[in-house]
């Protein structure tokens, strides 16, 4: 069996997720698992098998890691370069084998530790390893003077939607009269306790966001919305196609 790459799997995985491997099997006591410490799921398994199990032309024993992909594409693709094999585990499905003798590069292998890490992360984990994002948010006049919210500061607290996280940008629509983009703010904090209750409007958390670039009114109308980036309606927070994205700057 040539060197096997298994301690650097273990490494980097003991590094960057505090991961420690978990030997399971009495049967097999060179196996073991790496699991999320939330939901217990396993994003990776490191074990030793049979080569003619994963290939009937090759012989002798490797190590191999096996990770779970969320594309069946990349799967197949990957499948068809040497050194990739379907889960040696899981006779199908988006786990792969990948072999740990030197075949794949370590950086690759990296990679796709990385992602079958976000795949099997809980919902919660999830929101934290996305990138960040960038959101429409509507406020309404009629219950905050967001037109001059940001006269004396350059930071409030709003009303935070459901998937906004601290690290994203959220673009302040103002309703009619104004009717139009006024403000872009990156979002500082989130998870503020609010408890509050008028007219219908019910708000249990706040997120701090931060003034980033101010816009003329008559620049990013409601109209102008529909016309040219398909936006027909701002009634909570959404995200944005990359066309207004890059028109705003």
């Amino acid at each position: 069996m040539k060197n096997s790459l298994r301690g650097d799997v273990y490494g980097y995985v003991a590094e960057k997720y505090k991961a420690k491997p978990e030997y399971l099997w009495a049967s097999s006591p060179g196996s073991a698992v790496f699991r999320h410490p939330d939901n217990r799921k396993w994003f990776g398994i490191v074990m030793s098998v049979s080569l003619e199990k994963l290939d009937r032309n090759r012989s002798g024993k490797a190590d191999v890691l096996n990770v779970k992909l969320d594309d069946l594409l990349l799967r197949d693709m990957l499948v068809g370069q040497e050194g990739y094999y379907y889960g040696y585990h899981i006779a199908r499905g988006y786990w792969i084998s990948i072999l740990l003798d030197g075949t794949v590069p370590f950086d690759d292998i990296k990679g796709l530790i990385d992602l079958s890490f976000a795949v099997t992360a809980s919902k919660k984990k999830k929101q934290e390893l996305r990138p960040p994002k960038d959101w429409l948010i509507p406020s309404n006049p009629k219950y905050y003077d967001i037109v001059r919210a940001f006269d004396g500061t350059d930071t409030i607290e709003w009303k935070q939607g459901a998937g906004i996280r601290e690290g994203d940008t959220v673009y302040l629509y103002v309703g009619a009269p104004v009717s139009a983009i006024l403000y872009k703010c990156l979002v500082t904090a989130t998870d503020i306790p609010y408890d509050f209750h008028r007219d219908g409007l019910t708000i249990k958390a706040l997120m701090t966001i931060k003034l980033q670039k101010r816009y003329p009114p008559e620049e990013f109308t409601f109209s102008r919305l529909g016309t040219e980036f398909g936006i027909f309606a701002v009634r909570g927070p959404r995200g944005i196609p990359e066309s207004l994205k890059n028109a705003l700057g």
